[in-house]
């Protein structure tokens, strides 16, 4: 039955997909990320719920008094952002004119994130308990920032409505109980949503890691930093249940890569 259902989700899914061209929001640049995407939804309503919530993440922040409060942090990153804001050009040049903004929040949190159209923000937690290197934050800023410039957030939204769409047609047509469409929703997750997800990220290491090295930044110091995130996580979930890949993934992954990155690193030094 659950073969079934997946089965039925995924016919019903591409019957709206085949209605949609597919495109890419960015260049393959020298590592190659040239993977079709599929954007039902327009950036400008992305860019304007992502403002939405990262202007509504300032105020509260800034309310509780934890919004920029080392200032020497704040500047260390957004050196560290105007050096791999010059290279964005490499997978789209419209992004050089992003108005990129860096905040940080005083949180014990190993967080970060990139929002649609260059919203910058580190918790304080995962520079101080990781002790991160300017090589090590690159690593992480050029991850986030890649999905920025990829608008991963628009595909996830654009493949959900797509989805669930196809859902509401399989519910409709094959007569199926709530419980079977609760069942269809869930194989729909497993089935597209996170392994799709686990995709996004693994383009985001990649594009990371160029920007990274172009700006001048080892690219080993993302090895030594998902080293360090392995380390102080408290065992991982199965990658089937994640939308992350594993670390020991990742790992493996970041240094197949090197071959490539590592000349454009040495370029950038001379």
């Amino acid at each position: 039955m659950k073969k079934l259902l997946t089965t039925t989700v995924m016919a019903a899914s591409l019957s709206v997909l085949s209605l949609t061209s597919c495109s890419t929001t960015t260049s393959g640049g020298a590592i190659g990320v040239d993977r079709q995407q599929l954007l039902l939804v327009s950036s400008e309503q992305v860019l304007q719920l992502s403002a939405q919530s990262y202007n509504k993440n300032i105020q509260e922040a800034r309310a509780k008094g934890v919004l920029d409060t080392n200032k020497a942090q704040l500047n260390r990153l957004k050196g560290i952002a105007n050096r791999l804001v010059g290279q964005v050009g490499v997978y789209r040049p419209d992004a050089a004119k992003w108005n990129w903004e860096v905040h940080t929040i005083k949180s014990d949190q190993l967080n970060a994130f990139v929002m649609p159209g260059g919203k910058i923000m580190f918790y304080s937690g995962i520079i101080d308990k990781l002790n991160l290197t300017d090589d090590e934050i690159a690593a992480i800023m050029g991850h986030e920032m890649s999905h920025a410039l990829r608008e991963h957030s628009r595909e996830r939204l654009s493949r959900e409505y797509a989805t669930q769409t196809g859902i509401g047609v399989a519910a409709s047509v094959f007569g199926l109980s709530q419980g079977q469409a609760q069942l269809a929703n869930l194989a729909g997750d497993f089935g597209l949503s996170r392994p799709h997800s686990r995709t996004q990220e693994s383009e985001a290491d990649q594009i990371g890691l160029e920007l990274m090295a172009r700006a001048g930044y080892n690219p080993q110091a993302a090895i030594s930093l998902w080293q360090k995130m392995q380390r102080a996580s408290q065992g991982e979930p199965p990658q089937f249940l994640s939308t992350h890949p594993s670390s020991s993934n990742r790992i493996a992954q970041l240094q197949a890569l090197m071959p490539k990155v590592t000349p454009l690193y040495q370029k950038s030094r001379r």
